[in-house]
């Protein structure tokens, strides 16, 4: 029996058709582009059905609600399916791999991300083989969890970030090697999970700001990230966790604790892991209730925040999760 793939075609270059004013999503384009395409019709591919959704989104426009969507889609067609393609644009492909990872609990069948740098309709598109390699994986390697496919390599979804914004090799996983890479053997372990029913977890848009710190940076800008309605704030420090000393500075994440608002401090190197006990200027930080992000990429970081403050938890035990391997995300050994 052949496997069936569903394919949720979300929008993104994949699939645009080129305009006068550059290219452009079309409704209907990309499958009149695949039935041009003889590949995709060997035998050796699984069976899949393509979803189109209305209206196509370009991705610089998801929002939570669009990953929810995303999400709800894949649960009513879970039994119909033996794995899951979503097409996407690549400018927030990796939050939206972030995000699902954390909405889709209990997975027990392949949801691969992927996409193009160039549509399909052009001669040198990356599109083909991604999606095509894509659809290969997913009929016929056991990787129960959401992943990324882009230029030959398949990703943990939840620890990838967008590297290039023009080259075809995009994407990568700064502290996780690939899962899966064509033309090799090598594999690391996978997610367990226990044989459970699938569970499709809220999310929704939450108040979170992302702070980047430079030389020179002052309290005034600062303060101005904490301000009402925020609920957490993503602190992007040097090296392995470390900030300014100023007094007035470091003044505000005392304020900020006082009004309950998770700081979550990630690196700004692009791979390792935050280790704020390394530092005296790191040590500061957790004196005033910063918390380490170890080693999650802004993405992840960004998606399990929003994922956490929609399941109505306690601000104790959302900086417990904030810590916790949920999904993979977290390099359980540093």
């Amino acid at each position: 029996m052949k496997k069936k793939i569903y394919i949720a075609y979300t929008g993104g270059t994949i699939g645009m058709k080129k305009s006068k004013n550059g290219y452009i999503p079309i409704s209907g384009f990309l499958q009149k582009q695949i039935k041009k395409i003889s590949e995709f019709k060997k035998k050796y591919l699984p069976k899949f059905k393509i979803k189109e959704y209305q209206p196509l989104i370009d991705s610089s426009n998801m929002t939570p609600k669009n990953w929810k969507i995303i999400a709800y889609d894949i649960k009513n067609n879970y039994q119909k399916y033996d794995g899951f393609i979503i097409l996407h644009g690549t400018d927030t492909m990796s939050y939206t791999a972030s995000a699902l990872s954390f909405i889709l609990e209990n997975l027990e069948k392949p949801v691969i991300i992927t996409g193009s740098q160039i549509p399909l309709c052009e001669k040198k598109s990356d599109g083909k083989k991604n999606l095509i390699n894509s659809l290969l994986i997913a009929a016929n390697y056991s990787i129960k969890e959401v992943t990324l496919f882009f230029n030959n390599k398949l990703y943990r979804g939840n620890r990838t970030t967008k590297i290039n914004a023009n080259g075809l090799d995009a994407f990568s996983s700064p502290n996780l090697p690939p899962l899966f890479e064509i033309g090799k053997k090598k594999r690391i372990e996978k997610i367990k999970n226990k044989k459970k029913k699938l569970i499709v977890h809220k999310i929704s848009n939450q108040p979170i700001n992302i702070i980047t710190i430079y030389p020179g940076i002052s309290e005034k800008i600062l303060k101005n990230y904490f301000l009402k309605p925020v609920k957490a704030v993503i602190l992007c420090s040097y090296g392995t966790g470390n900030a300014p000393q100023n007094k007035k500075f470091l003044n505000q994440f005392k304020k900020a604790r006082k009004k309950k608002i998770i700081i979550v401090n990630l690196t700004q190197c692009i791979s390792g892991t935050v280790n704020m006990n390394n530092y005296s200027t790191g040590k500061t930080l957790s004196k005033f209730g910063v918390i380490s992000g170890l080693d999650l990429t802004i993405e992840a970081t960004l998606t399990k925040l929003h994922f956490l403050f929609s399941q109505k938890i306690s601000i104790k035990k959302i900086k417990m999760k904030i810590k916790e391997n949920l999904r993979g995300e977290i390099t359980s050994k540093l």
